[in-house]
């Protein structure tokens, strides 16, 4: 098993002035501890399970590549970009790019979004949700062709791309790890079995179901379901002094025995340097061989 951190909450104790110095140490941090992956969100606003809708909120890319300069192993993505918020051509850019000048850690991920009041408050495109879907789909399309090498036209329902030229193209090949979030059942999963190479799962009741639902999507798609990388969310609350990560681990171990790859979530208090030692020294090599 695999662990993941994640950037929900951008709110430090040294304000807007010290992030970047605080995001710098996080990334160096989450290195030094061995993590696997390092996400943001893609919101523009402060999402209300998270904190009030005025704190503090940094544009994904933007931070996913200050966080690649400060960090030389760990995997960088946005847990999850909300497709209508970029053009699929920008998107596949800015993927190439980060993967590029990180060295091949670049993961895209992406979903359908949801946040309509961030998205009507600042002008973003945020169509209805069958919409969405169906732009996610053609984006999903649109930046595998343009991994592929090839600089053909695309012409789709939403999206009409008259070249979709990439150069340079992304460091992994054949390319860069697409990951899908959300577990809606008739159309998210599908679209996993489909084009993604992983899955981000809430950690709700009914997980064991998602993975099955997934499972018949795989076999309708004729797609190895072993081949797609099992990912769910969890709150790493440590305590001061690691006095909680018995608990954490016992949560790991039934992640892990559903058949869950990677536990990716916020670390409370993660800019506090003695958290993410924990992780690494605790929590990173007890769950390596799950």
């Amino acid at each position: 098993m695999k662990i993941g951190v994640h950037l929900p909450d951008l709110t430090y104790p040294g304000g807007p002035a010290s992030l970047g110095a605080d995001l710098a140490r996080i990334a160096e941090g989450a290195d030094a501890a061995g993590v696997d992956r390092l996400s943001v969100m893609d919101h523009v606003w402060q999402i209300p399970n998270v904190g009030p809708v005025d704190h503090e909120m940094l544009e994904a890319y933007t931070t996913l590549g200050f966080l690649a300069a400060h960090s030389s192993r760990v995997k960088l993505l946005a847990l999850v970009t909300a497709v209508t918020y970029r053009d699929p051509g920008l998107l596949a850019k800015a993927v190439t790019t980060l993967d590029v000048l990180s060295g091949g850690r670049a993961v895209l991920g992406i979903g359908a979004g949801w946040n309509e009041d961030e998205a009507r408050g600042l002008g973003l495109l945020f169509p209805p949700t069958a919409e969405r879907f169906e732009r996610l789909e053609e984006t999903l399309q649109i930046c595998l062709e343009m991994w592929s090498g090839s600089d053909a036209p695309f012409d789709g329902q939403h999206y009409h791309l008259a070249r979709t030229l990439n150069v340079p193209q992304s460091s992994t090949r054949p390319h860069p790890p697409i990951l899908i979030g959300g577990g809606g059942e008739k159309k998210t999963l599908r679209l996993v079995a489909k084009y993604a190479d992983g899955c981000n799962l809430f950690p709700t009741p009914d997980l064991a179901r998602k993975l099955e639902v997934l499972r018949e999507h795989c076999e309708r798609e004729g797609r190895d379901y072993d081949t797609i990388e099992k990912t769910v969310l969890h709150h790493f609350d440590l305590g001061a002094d690691g006095e909680h990560v018995g608990a954490i681990l016992g949560r790991l171990r039934e992640f892990a025995d559903l058949g869950f790859q990677v536990v990716h979530g916020r670390v409370a208090k993660v800019y506090e340097p003695g958290q993410l030692e924990i992780i690494g020294e605790r929590i990173v090599p007890a769950v390596a061989d799950w």
